[in-house]
């Protein structure tokens, strides 16, 4: 019975950001129910060491250096996926980049924040989201099925004094561009939902949140007292790109440790 509502044997399935962090998590879910999963990173050598990690625990991987900034290039490789394997089953657009310190900070304030700093993180955290989702529904609505799952994070649902504007916000846009997409395609039978993660422990900002101070920080943030390791994602990662989300489509899950209860 678990097979059938968790299994992904024969499917295929992409992630962006898969080199580390939350990116290879789930990646590594999805290979270990049985999909074979296309890792997408801008980070040729993180891509290899999971490669190399997925496959020695008996998982099927391709790999691909790719920007989710350069939206031709996402395309072209969502088209060469289903070139070679005939189909995509899913999808999860993740690769994201911080927006640098929030407002309680004077650099993160307002009036602070620099063109350039404001442009790149949405060409990533939304454009990049967005055209990963335009370019798999492409060929999901032909096939008739899909799962499509885009993290977007607690940030984006509430306001957050630790997160900069540019993440903020991208990340409020990703929560309705899955309800927006999500209306169009579930004529189709193409499911799309959205992750919100709290803090984990993650490369994001170079690996700013595994400093003790400020993993005490966010940690004093969360109910249950702690910021979550990015194996505690796998779980909803596979719900919602698995045959067990057969039912749920336009909604975004927090993952918080309880911050949004609050």
């Amino acid at each position: 019975m678990f097979k059938d509502l968790f299994g992904m044997a024969d499917q295929v399935a992409a992630v962006t950001g898969a080199a580390s962090g939350l990116g290879l998590a789930m990646a590594e879910v999805l290979a270990g129910a049985g999909a074979t999963v296309v890792l997408l990173d801008v980070d040729a050598q993180g891509l290899e060491a999971a490669r190399e990690s997925i496959t020695g625990a008996g998982g099927r991987v391709e790999t691909a250096v790719l920007d989710v900034s350069d939206r031709a290039a996402i395309r072209s490789e969502i088209d060469r996926i289903v070139a070679r394997h005939g189909r995509i089953d899913a999808v999860i657009a993740n690769a994201g980049v911080t927006a640098g310190p929030g407002y309680r900070t004077e650099i993160g304030q307002i009036n602070a924040v620099k063109d350039e700093q404001w442009d790149r993180v949405l060409s990533i955290n939304l454009s990049g989201v967005f055209v990963t989702m335009q370019a798999a529904a492409a060929h999901m609505k032909k096939q008739r099925s899909g799962r499509i799952v885009a993290v977007a994070s607690v940030a984006g649902l509430k306001s957050e004094v630790m997160c900069g504007y540019a993440y903020t916000a991208t990340k409020a846009a990703v929560v309705n561009l899955v309800r927006q997409a999500a209306m169009e395609l579930a004529p189709y039978n193409v499911m799309v939902n959205g992750i919100a993660p709290g803090p984990f422990r993650t490369n994001i900002a170079n690996g700013r949140i595994r400093q003790p101070e400020v993993e005490a920080e966010f940690a004093s943030m969360v109910p249950l007292g702690r910021i979550a390791a990015p194996q505690e994602l796998k779980g909803l990662a596979l719900l919602l790109a698995s045959p067990a989300s057969s039912f749920m489509t336009g909604t975004t899950i927090p993952i918080d440790g309880g911050i949004l209860a609050k």
